[in-house]
């Protein structure tokens, strides 16, 4: 319980700056104790450390992991996996490009056979890195796609979907077809103000349409890993937990826009402003990142 409230302190902390200019720093201050793989149905399951969660896929044909976090926290994550399996890594799927979900992909050089994400995806991280100076730090995806792109590994099929821009203008949901699990990415913060990333072409309209379209796309059974979580809150659950996001979304960006008709000026609503009315589960810090983004959606 300790690792896990320290986690969801520090990740909270993470989400807010990964888009300051260095980010590299933050591997070493998020150092914390190395975590567990936390088993979900068929195969799947999740690793949380720090930065976004991990979703994993072990089996004794195929292994497959969802995201990397950072360089040390990947490297626990390839040591947990050695504890199950010495087969080679069949694929690396990035959900997005933000660095806790990213910057981890290096550990896998050499031991991973694909490394997919989404063309935007892809060029994000190259934005990134060449504005750090990171480049040589970095293992980019070799496969990237538009929409779709499905592939059978082992016994499962792995199929990633993009839905539009929402956190990013680059995330993707991965669903493990068989087992019905779903990994959201960013797309989903539980019960935690998210981070919009309006530098890298996030819409918060059509984040909102896009959660609509995931609630329709995967049945009442499946089963989704989020990319981060609210203190108390799990980094798992079901179409209820998205469409309590969406809600969020939703009533936020409605309020932000009645403020911005009404001529409130956006400091003056940061202010004011602690929870969204109609949307109180969401608590703790950063609304401020919330409505800065509304605000610079609706005046553009």
């Amino acid at each position: 319980m300790e690792n896990r409230r320290t986690f969801i302190q520090k990740s909270a902390f993470a989400a807010g700056i990964l888009a300051l200019p260095n980010y590299k720093w933050l591997s070493a201050l998020l150092n914390a104790a190395p975590g567990q793989l936390e088993p979900l149905r068929g195969n799947t399951g999740f690793y949380t450390e720090s930065g976004g969660t991990i979703g994993w896929y072990i089996h004794e044909e195929a292994i497959v992991v969802v995201d990397s976090q950072f360089p040390e926290q990947a490297k626990h994550l390839i040591e947990r996996i050695r504890e199950k399996s010495q087969r080679r890594i069949d694929l690396l799927i990035n959900t997005h490009h933000h660095g806790d979900h990213t910057g981890g992909n290096i550990a896998f050089k050499g031991i991973v056979d694909k490394v997919v994400a989404h063309a935007n995806s892809k060029k994000n991280q190259e934005t990134v890195a060449v504005a750090r100076k990171t480049e040589a730090q970095q293992l980019y995806p070799d496969t990237t796609f538009d929409q779709t792109w499905s592939q059978k590994i082992g016994p499962e099929t792995v199929t990633a979907t993009y839905f539009g821009p929402g956190h990013t203008n680059g995330d993707a949901v991965i669903h493990f077809e068989n087992a019905n699990v779903a990994h959201m990415g960013d797309l989903m913060f539980n019960r935690r103000f998210p981070f919009i990333d309006k530098t890298a072409g996030a819409s918060i309209e059509n984040w909102i349409e896009a959660l609509q379209q995931i609630r329709k796309h995967y049945d009442k059974d499946t089963l989704f890993i989020f990319g981060h979580a609210g203190e108390k809150y799990p980094v798992t659950g079901t179409k209820d937990d998205l469409a309590a996001m969406q809600n969020y979304l939703s009533k936020m960006f409605a309020y932000v826009k009645k403020a911005v008709k009404e001529g409130v000026a956006e400091k003056d609503l940061l202010a004011k402003t602690k929870l969204i009315p109609g949307a109180e589960a969401w608590t703790g810090q950063g609304i401020e990142r919330s409505i800065s983004a509304a605000y610079l959606e609706l005046k553009k």
